[in-house]
């Protein structure tokens, strides 16, 4: 049997427990039984269940307990014995309607639920004594107040852990979509420059079809790698309860292996040779933070070269092992000759670029402990990261290749 079976199979046993004793006792004794079934019924019943939430639920229960206190006549022992069973009862279901239900649904439930457990159940019993006396009802409802209390300073701790759980996660949600926006604005950027620099290129002189055809292949990929990197992106803003399950992930993870696919369109799509220094195997562990960090480091180094130095002649992309003040680290740099004139790209001559541009790289570099400058060399421009690979990285990576 599957747990939820198993639970199941139990909360009707004790449901059928609670109303046994009335089979010997007189028919008035059912009233109280029944109540008391009732109100554990309801309290350990998942809710919503068959479509009756746990609002119409406790408020029934509520309504039951208050008509049985002023309906039933009959001797006090046999509402004495079913007391603890619908105290606990009203207790457990008091707690959750506090806990689970809206503000103005909770206090108005919980207030009724409350009363019904701190004040009706034990004039129940005080009231029907052979004996009745003030000092028996004010101690019976002091004590009942006092779990009442107790039940609710529980349950509001525990909604506030809950309320404080929900921001956590929607603050965390936004940050993420933030981030996806920033790294699409860099993507698309990157192959939107590039579209518009092949237009102003064939501007400048007729294109034989050989060439015509080139370029408008190149347009047309660049363009639908821009679209992909929105759908992704809208995919990743949509809300995760309306996404279908059989839908891919909604972000893609750059990292080192894209690097050349990187560089060789930009080659390919910008008129300026790059070339990309990597060594085949850095022997280092490169974590995915890492990796994406490097790429999104040369995607937007490299952007700028085509937003900002349209005269460069060579940009070279180095990405190679490096020693740091608290162990191993990966170097990875940008590095344009700026074509030997002054910026005349599509924005000026400045090389802050929007979207996460370098401020937001930095952040981003440092975060993994790793350091970011940009700045002139020679006549280009160049942008280096040094990123220090952690001593749990390179255990990790340790034991994957024993692993292996």
């Amino acid at each position: 049997m599957t747990r939820s079976r198993v639970r199941a199979f139990l909360c009707v046993v004790i449901v059928a427990m609670v109303p046994t004793p009335a089979i010997l006792a007189p028919p008035h004794a059912l009233v109280v039984a029944l109540s008391a079934t009732l109100a554990v019924a309801v309290a350990l019943t998942r809710r919503p269940h068959r479509r009756v939430g746990l609002a119409t639920a406790a408020s029934v229960v509520a309504l039951v307990s208050y008509a049985v206190t002023f309906v039933y006549q009959g001797r006090h022992q046999f509402a004495g014995l079913w007391l603890p069973v619908e105290m606990g009862a009203l207790l457990l279901l008091f707690g959750r309607v506090v806990r689970r239900l809206p503000g103005r649904q909770a206090a108005v439930i919980g207030t009724a639920l409350g009363i019904a457990a701190a004040v009706a159940l034990p004039l129940r019993l005080t009231l029907r004594m052979p004996r009745p006396t003030a000092d028996a009802s004010v101690i019976a409802c002091l004590l009942s107040f006092f779990a009442v209390v107790t039940v609710a300073a529980v349950a509001l701790y525990l909604r506030s852990l809950d309320d404080r759980r929900v921001r956590a996660v929607a603050d965390a949600r936004r940050a993420q979509r933030l981030d996806t926006a920033r790294d699409l604005h860099d993507f698309v950027a990157h192959e939107v420059t590039g579209i518009v620099l092949e237009a102003q290129a064939a501007q400048l002189g007729e294109l034989d079809p050989r060439q015509a055809r080139e370029l408008a292949v190149r347009v047309e990929e660049a363009g639908l790698r821009a679209l992909a990197s929105m759908d992704h992106m809208v995919s990743a803003l949509r809300d995760p309860d309306e996404r279908v399950a059989e839908e891919p992930p909604p972000t893609r993870v750059y990292g080192l292996a894209d690097l050349p696919d990187l560089v060789g369109r930009f080659s390919a799509t910008g008129g300026i040779p790059a070339r990309l220094d990597m060594p085949g195997d850095l022997a280092l562990p490169v974590t995915p933070e890492i990796g994406s960090t490097v790429y999104a480091v040369v995607l937007e180094a490299l952007t700028n070269v085509r937003r900002h130095a349209s005269a460069a002649t060579r940009v070279v992309v180095a990405v190679a092992p490096a020693g740091a003040a608290d162990g191993p680290a990966l170097r990875v740099s940008v590095t344009d000759d700026g074509g030997g004139t002054s910026p005349t790209g599509l924005a000026g001559d400045d090389r802050h670029g929007g979207g996460t541009g370098l401020v937001g790289l930095a952040e981003r570099v440092k975060a993994l402990g790793g350091v970011l400058h940009a700045g002139r060399q020679a006549e280009g421009w160049q942008v280096v990261a040094l990123l220090p690979v952690s001593q749990s990285a390179r255990s990790h990576s340790a034991r994957s290749r024993a692993g292996r």
